[in-house]
């Protein structure tokens, strides 16, 4: 089959790799959609931690955001799920540790993240192999492009339920990427009052088309309460403003990843009585996401300017966008094209 390796630093192709052959407990699935996302460009331009912590290592096969159809079971898997229409967990722990068996697996010491971690091969391919047990069926109503975005959604999801946020709260999210408009729409959904601040004139018009009046530049944002900051930004000086802006007593949530380290003052966040929340992954808002993609709540597909081929898969981690792309932060690849 044809798969897009990343051999090196901004050095990858589209490579005729053997075909995937399911072992016990896992599923061969046909890939319709993939999402590139910032992890993968951090892959590609070699600032991705985990290349620097020996959790990853070229060459990988990048893809964590996708949807497709079951075509093969291996032995100890329910043969019903062939034909399914299917997502997937990132995270594929070990299932023994005490942080699996308590709940955590997505931060399992010995787990794989497809695409990510461990080397296991990722989604930018005609097929992936994956463990049955990371499978999340997706209605008729979840088309394969929402379905792809299902893992950015489902965590999302998770920052906006770590803000603790109640109907009539204010909220803030910084950064105007694919997480930071699905934080804010699922927001909404909860009838939260939503501001964003963004950086460019293109994402901030972007995010007012999405029906988001409260949109600012940092430098105009309104000295208001917020209930809860969400930083979805990869800036590194955002954190701190996070911790400043937030009310006394409430929560700032972190989801964003900067290319370098980000600083807080522990003592403002001592003095101000504030909770501090880290997110990583999906795993745990993957269901309720596709609840909400299902029930029309959230529409994800906005968010995506174009479908491109598993060819342009390099170009796009390099930057580059068609000219007739849309206005959305997000790029998806149809690996059959």
């Amino acid at each position: 089959m044809r798969a897009f390796v990343l051999t090196d630093v901004r050095t990858g192709a589209v490579e005729d790799v053997p075909s995937p052959i399911p072992e016990h407990g896992q599923v061969v699935v046909d890939v319709r959609r993939v999402g590139v996302c910032g992890t993968d460009v951090k892959f590609f331009t070699g600032e991705m931690a985990y290349l620097h912590q020996g959790h990853a290592r070229y060459p990988i096969r990048l893809g964590h955001e996708w949807s497709g159809t079951v075509a093969t079971v291996g032995d100890g898997v329910d043969k019903r799920w062939v034909g399914r229409r299917v997502t997937g967990d990132t995270m594929l722990s070990c299932g023994r540790c005490h942080r699996c068996l308590s709940g955590r697996h997505h931060v399992c010491e010995s787990r794989f993240e497809l695409g990510v971690r461990g080397g296991f091969p990722g989604a930018l391919a005609e097929q992936l192999v994956v463990p049955a047990s990371a499978l999340f069926e997706l209605p008729d109503s979840v088309v394969d492009a929402a379905g792809a975005m299902v893992e950015p959604g489902g965590n999302a999801l998770r920052a906006v339920r770590a803000a603790g946020l109640s109907t009539g709260d204010r909220a803030l999210v910084l950064g105007l990427g694919t997480i930071g408009l699905l934080v804010a729409e699922f927001a909404r959904a909860e009838g939260v009052e939503v501001h964003l601040v963004g950086n460019t004139a293109r994402s901030l018009e972007f995010a007012r088309t999405l029906g988001f009046a409260a949109v600012w530049e940092r430098d105009t944002l309104p000295q208001l309460p917020w209930d809860s900051v969400i930083d979805a930004s990869n800036a590194e000086s955002l954190p701190a403003l996070a911790l400043d802006l937030v009310e006394p007593g409430k929560k700032v949530v972190y989801i964003g990843l900067a290319g370098t380290p980000s600083l807080i003052d522990t003592r403002t966040m001592a003095l101000k009585d504030v909770t501090a929340v880290g997110i990583l992954g999906a795993s745990h808002g993957i269901a309720g996401t596709i609840e909400h993609y299902a029930a029309g709540d959230v529409d994800p597909r906005p968010l995506i300017s174009a479908t491109l081929s598993l060819d342009q898969t390099a170009q796009v981690l390099s930057g580059w966008r068609p000219n007739d792309a849309g206005e959305g932060p997000k790029i998806h690849i149809d690996p059959r094209t």
